[in-house]
């Protein structure tokens, strides 16, 4: 097999990488606008708040994320000082989701919703199913 990409194969790989970056970056910046939560603020406390009930290790959300656990950090320091999150020491670091962090998520949940339905499930229309089987395939 060749070590150079067909120009098909090319193609298909830039069609992927723009389609998945402009609608990430699309459904980001809907909630942006209407909540004031950046990407990372979203993923953070939907995981903080989904998979840990209002609690999560900072090393798992670290984990989920595909963060670094420097990078993680730094963002929780800024999530802290807006008083999205707070962080309590114990056997681990627990990142634990504020009031107005709970209540910042409830508003980007419908944002959310919308905007994956506009940005990406609409766009796709009777192709949605085929194209969330191809995506299990490559998961």
């Amino acid at each position: 097999m060749s070590t150079r990409l067909k120009p098909s194969e090319l193609a298909l790989w830039h069609a992927w990488k723009r389609a998945s970056e402009t609608v990430r970056t699309r459904i980001a910046a809907d909630i942006a606008a209407e909540t004031g939560l950046s990407d990372p603020d979203f993923g953070v406390l939907t995981r903080v708040v989904e998979l840990g009930g209002g609690r999560l290790r900072q090393s798992a959300l670290a984990e989920s994320m595909g963060f670094e656990r420097s990078r993680l950090s730094h963002h929780l320091d800024r999530m802290v000082e807006r008083g999205l999150i707070t962080r309590e020491r114990g056997t681990g670091v627990e990142v634990v989701a504020t009031p107005g962090g709970r209540a910042a998520i409830r508003r980007a949940r419908p944002v959310h919703a919308a905007a994956v339905r506009r940005h990406l499930i609409g766009r796709l229309g009777r192709d949605a199913a085929a194209f969330a089987a191809a995506l299990e395939r490559l998961a």
